[in-house]
């Protein structure tokens, strides 16, 4: 047959899906200095109070406090969802349970420092995490759901119940971690030196020393110094879990979380870290609650840990994307912060907020920071439809 009568069966092999070419970006000091950057701009967003993202009906330092918090909690909760491919539902009994133990080692039955009773918190919620997986985590799917649902419950009920951890009246009174420096209430000269605020006329920014901010005092009057304490920890448990993904472990994790039977066969002991995620989860979880007792407001109660809060954690994890850190933080940020951008429209903002949810879910199904491997996925699937539709059309 001559090459003019062979039939054109010749297929394209199409280039990957366009993305943006940061060039700069190759460079490690450039990414670097971006870093560093963020960093600095995350540590002093509460100062700046940028006109567009400010809350104008809620401290915007609170706000920024509380997303810190729940990003810190989305964080840990990929570990179990993300990395490990656990359906975790009751993940705020791990919260509760940090936070009680700290409330009860501070101020209900002992007298202990903050920072004494922050790593027992953390190792009690962790050994929590080991009972809990240790019976549980033989099952999958739903059935593993339906436990830690129950689990999540068990422990707000418990604590409801039980005079000796406050029962329905909580624990108040739990103390804030040691300031640095003087600490006179109502004074305009605590703390080591003031930072002052940023006013903004119109667009043009303008220096408030009105309004300041005393460095790392911890008190009811600013919440600032609290968020500069949660986004340290933060970031050091970001670090933290950097170097456990890329390692033997987040191997471990990823091949349980695409095929266990088959992790199984080729000799990955996949129930010893299934545990070892819910445990690390379950630490995560109890450092951040414990945070919460010793807030602003010193003050738990049952109501702080419903089970509501169970499905936020879960929708910060699904919303941002989950197996990517950066997707867990910045979908714990937009759950938190939200339904206080949009306070002004009183009980609308509930309806807005799950709106937004709803269009983030349907626009962005895979979360808006979707895993490297998640992305590599949609590339493939791409090419593969595009491959099929040429040799259709041939």
């Amino acid at each position: 047959m001559s090459t003019s009568e062979t039939p054109d069966r010749m297929v394209k092999v199409p280039s990957q899906p366009a993305r943006f070419d940061l060039g700069f970006l190759r460079s490690r000091s450039a990414r670097t200095s971006m870093i560093v950057i963020g960093i600095v701009l995350a540590y002093a967003l509460p100062l700046l109070r940028p006109p567009i993202i400010t809350t104008p009906d809620s401290d915007f330092g609170g706000v920024m406090t509380e997303a810190a918090s729940y990003a810190l909690v989305a964080v840990g909760l990929n570990i179990v969802i993300g990395y490990a491919g656990l359906l975790d539902l009751g993940y705020v009994g791990f919260y509760a349970t940090g936070a009680y133990t700290t409330g009860v080692l501070t101020s209900e039955h002992f007298h202990w420092p903050f920072f004494l009773a922050l790593p027992l918190a953390i190792g009690v919620t962790m050994v929590t995490g080991v009972i809990l997986g240790a019976p549980t985590l033989r099952v999958r799917g739903d059935y593993l759901a339906i436990v830690t649902l129950g689990f999540g419950e068990i422990i707000r009920i418990s604590i409801l119940n039980l005079n000796w951890l406050g029962a329905s009246a909580g624990i108040k009174d739990i103390p804030s971690p040691p300031s640095i420096g003087p600490n006179p209430v109502g004074a305009t000269g605590d703390g080591l030196f003031q930072i002052p605020h940023i006013a903004w006329n119109g667009l043009v920014p303008l220096i408030d020393t009105q309004h300041t901010t005393p460095f790392l005092v911890f008190d009811v009057l600013d919440a600032i110094p609290y968020y500069w304490l949660l986004l340290t920890v933060l970031l050091i448990v970001i670090l933290a879990d950097y170097k456990i993904k890329d390692s033997r472990v987040g191997r471990a994790w990823e091949a349980t979380r695409e095929d266990e039977d088959a992790a199984e066969l080729m000799g990955v002991p996949t129930f010893k870290y299934k545990l070892l995620a819910f445990a690390l989860g379950a630490a995560i979880g109890g450092l951040a609650g414990s945070f919460l007792a010793s807030g602003q407001g010193g003050y738990i109660n049952p109501n702080s840990f419903l089970l509501l809060y169970s499905m936020l954690f879960v929708a910060a994890v699904i919303i941002g994307g989950a197996g990517n850190r950066w997707g867990a933080v910045f979908g714990g940020f937009l759950v938190a912060y939200l339904p206080e951008r949009f306070r002004t429209l009183s009980d609308w903002r509930l309806l807005i907020f799950g709106l937004c949810l709803i269009l983030i879910v349907n626009v962005r199904p895979q979360g808006l920071l979707p895993p490297r491997r998640t992305r590599r996925a949609l590339a493939a699937r791409a090419e593969i439809q595009e491959l099929e539709g040429e040799a259709v059309d041939v």
